[in-house]
């Protein structure tokens, strides 16, 4: 693209004035990154078609990848890092006086997802190009994502997230591969010329889909993907009595990310997202499949879908409808196309989590694709009952409608040839328990493949001072290979290369603490321990646990001003879901602690609260190159893997985890001796859950330091309202504590206590911090997508030449 930087500012400056029509001096710093935006996104196209035409001549198989969820973060500095031109830009940007930094700061992060399913599709598809792999994300162009979070006297305020005010420069809107939805209407039967029961959905709403592609940039070579983004927009030529209530109704469609649910209005809106993702992806993807192939027979040799949590089961239906209404097949061939074509990931053990839909609902404003799914589900307890003749509990159990209720996770997996966990031990739970009866009935559908993420954000880019340093010890093999991280074994005792890591950390705790004052207005101390918990807040993740050792930590300095414990700075950052008033009252409590135990200036040296709102990609990539401890803190058995976890390992930061997800995984690759474990196993849980035994009362009477905690609760020592936390005091008590936060207070105290030793012997700190490094490789997104493509989606590597 330039062959230097002197290149590179003429193109820049000549692009930017002619497109602003005005002189260099007097562009602003949104037209200079709008400028360069596109500058990229055109080079891009050049591979991206391309890649495009490479795929359609060559005809072998292609993997889409179907998420409500891509969380992507800012784009600009990791397409030119890909594209291996980012020190280019940076230099001749600078010789004109622009800092690229503050270029990447225009952009905004794109609000297309919350938490860690969104992150994982994101790092998939980054991986997915980077090796040269057929793979393309298909998602919901969400116009005001989530929300962008504001904290008003210590409450959440959702705002509307506002991401694309002033557009997306990477997107391509392609209004002429528009798809129309249908809604609500009824279905009819007839009989064709054949003589064969053919159905006709009439007399519905019509919703377009317009497609906006994304280009997914390969790292450093010609592999150009695409993510495509489905825009809601009222259909031409659909008549309808209330106009202006139709396109708001439409409009509402892709206008947030998980509308509140908790209400019918909300329940119609989720499940009309989930079909419109769909029904637009299967059309364009068959069409696609039909351009260079006519037997449909054999789209599961050239086509794999992947279902990416439950969100978007409806293209198993969506598929069947296409095949047999349009298509005019028999049942069988088209059951035989859908269970070989869609494999399926489970993200979650919680029951709340696997989708389930009332009939009520669904029938009316689906009839078409319920009446499909109604066979499929006759058909499927047809066959449970010739394998379980009068066993009709088990049947009733995995019937995919029951109780007046469509169950998701069901239909996935009987219309799926594969369905996988994201970790070991969440793997194993789901045929041990959760999905134990569907794993009896067809054992070869289920396998496991561990998380990861892409070392080429978290790691390339969120650190660079890191990157060069690993770089300029064992050279640059990890960045294409990143098990090569490995080498760094040799180094976890030098002395000074644990020295240049510890100024590397010291760098990036600067750079954190300056966000932290600009955004807070409070002086953290960069030698105190950087103690970091940001993750999606939910009561299994256990947020609670971690600002009651804080309050204990409080009261034990206020009782004994000499204990010798080390400044910390405690770190969060989370959104709560609107509709999830619980875990909006955690986030109260942490203000609450926080506006007290920060204000006292008897403790002020000791422990200092940060609460970073509307966290986001872009804040994670100033947090976890800056961390010393990473919080792991769920309820066993309850987190599927994570990926946070490993994106602190990745930058050096060590586990304060319970033994859950990938947590154990990390064990695993990183030795007993580099992590810090605690609390209840899974099986110990699992074993309270199915047998009882455990009383949190008993806890609470037995142990002076959770007494006196609970109590603070609602005592008014951290609140003038007695009242306001009364619900996190009720689960603890009165609720008997779900998530087992007061059975493993102790163990967690005692835990952070080690770490207070650990970090006291510097030798020691780094040694661990280094075996952690070496050992992430495993971790990365690479490896996850290997193991889906020669193990599930059967995609081959293409070798592209520009």
């Amino acid at each position: 693209m330039f062959s230097d930087k002197t290149d590179f500012k003429e193109a820049f400056l000549k692009r930017l004035e002619m497109s602003y029509g005005k002189p260099f001096p007097h562009t602003t710093k949104r037209d200079q990154f709008h400028t360069l935006g596109n500058m990229i996104r055109e080079y891009i196209s050049m591979n991206w078609i391309h890649t495009n035409e490479h795929y359609r001549l060559q005809n072998q198989k292609q993997m889409y990848y179907l998420s409500i969820e891509f969380l992507l973060g800012r784009l600009l500095g990791q397409n030119l890092i890909n594209l291996g031109i980012y020190e280019i830009v940076k230099d001749g940007l600078q010789d004109l006086g622009i800092t690229l930094d503050d270029l990447e700061e225009i952009e905004s992060d794109a609000g297309l997802g919350n938490g860690g399913l969104g992150r994982l599709a994101a790092c998939f598809l980054d991986s997915l190009a980077s090796l040269d792999l057929p793979g393309h994300g298909s998602g919901i162009r969400y116009k005001h994502g989530l929300f962008e979070q504001k904290i008003v006297e210590g409450y959440q305020v959702e705002l509307p997230e506002q991401w694309l005010r002033h557009g997306h420069v990477w997107e391509v809107r392609k209004p002429d591969l528009t798809v129309n939805v249908p809604f609500w209407g009824r279905v009819e039967s007839f009989v064709d010329d054949q003589g064969n029961l053919r159905f006709e959905h009439r007399d519905a709403e019509y919703v377009s889909a317009v497609p906006y592609d994304n280009p997914v940039v390969g790292y450093k070579n010609s592999t150009v993907n695409t993510l495509r983004l489905w825009s809601a927009e009222p259909a031409r030529y659909q008549p309808h009595k209330d106009m202006m209530k139709y396109k708001r109704d439409t409009e509402a469609i892709t206008e947030f990310l998980y509308p509140d649910d908790t209400h019918d209005e909300g329940k119609i809106l989720r499940l009309k997202q989930q079909y419109f993702l769909v029904c637009a992806s299967i059309r364009t993807i068959v069409d696609s499949y039909l351009t260079k192939n006519d037997d449909l027979l054999k789209l599961p040799e050239y086509v794999v879908i992947h279902i990416n949590d439950t969100h978007p089961v409806l293209a198993i239906p969506e598929l069947m409808r296409l095949l047999l209404d349009e298509y005019k097949m028999n049942w069988d061939d088209a059951w035989y196309i859908v269970t070989k074509t869609f494999c399926y990931t489970n993200h979650t053990t919680l029951s709340e989590a696997l989708e389930t839909w009332p009939v009520r609902i669904f029938q009316p404003l689906l009839p078409r694709i319920y009446s499909i799914v109604n066979e499929i589900n006759e058909r499927y307890c047809h066959q449970l009952w010739q394998s379980y003749p009068n066993e009709w509990d088990r049947i009733e159990k995995m019937a995919i409608i029951a109780h007046g209720e469509v169950k998701m996770a069901h239909l996935a997996i009987a219309g799926s040839f594969s369905v996988n966990g994201v970790a070991k031990i969440h793997s194993e739970i789901l045929k041990k328990r959760e999905m134990n009866l569907f794993y009896q009935f067809s054992p070869e559908k289920f396998n496991s493949k561990t998380n990861g993420i892409t070392h080429r954000r978290w790691l390339l880019k969120a650190n660079p001072e890191l990157a060069q340093l690993i770089t300029e010890t064992i050279g640059s093999e990890w960045i294409r290979s990143p098990d090569h991280l490995t080498k760094l074994h040799a180094f976890s005792s030098d002395s000074s290369f644990q020295q240049e890591l510890a100024k590397v950390r010291r760098v990036k705790k600067e750079k954190l603490a300056h966000r932290i004052y600009q955004q807070n207005g409070i002086v953290v101390d960069i030698n105190s321990i950087f103690d970091v918990q940001v993750k999606r807040l939910h009561a299994y993740k256990r947020q609670l646990l971690n600002v009651l050792h804080i309050m204990y930590l409080y009261n034990r300095l206020k009782e004994d001003p000499t204990y010798n414990m080390l400044p910390r700075t405690f770190i969060f950052g989370a959104k709560a879901s609107p509709g999830y008033y619980y875990a909006k009252k955690i986030i109260k409590l942490i203000h609450s602690v926080s506006k007290k135990v920060n204000a006292d200036p008897m403790v002020k040296e000791k422990i200092k609260i940060i609460f970073l709102e509307n966290y986001r990609v872009s804040v994670a990539e100033e947090i976890f190159p800056a961390a010393d401890v990473s919080e792991q803190i769920s309820t066993a058995s309850k987190e599927a893997s994570g990926t946070g976890n490993m994106k602190f390992m990745m930058n050096g930061a060590l586990t304060v985890g319970t033994l859950d997800g990938a947590n154990i995984e990390i064990l695993e690759r990183a030795g007993k001796e580099n992590i810090f474990i605690f609390g209840l196993s899974a099986e110990e849980v699992l074993r309270y859950y199915s047998q009882g035994g455990y009383s949190s009362m008993e806890y609470y009477h037995l142990d002076e330091r959770i007494h006196t905690v609970v109590n603070q609760l609602v005592n008014g020592f951290f609140s003038e309202d007695e009242s306001e936390f009364e619900p996190i005091f009720d689960s603890l008590l009165v609720e008997n504590d779900y998530y087992f936060v007061l059975r493993d207070f102790a163990s967690y105290i005692d835990i952070h206590q080690e770490v207070d030793a650990t970090f006291q012997k510097p030798e020691k700190w780094w040694k661990m911090s280094i075996e952690n490094i070496a050992n992430s490789g495993y971790f990365s997104s690479d490896r996850t997508i290997e193991e889906y493509s020669n193990h599930i989606w059967k995609i081959n590597q293409y070798s592209f030449h520009k």
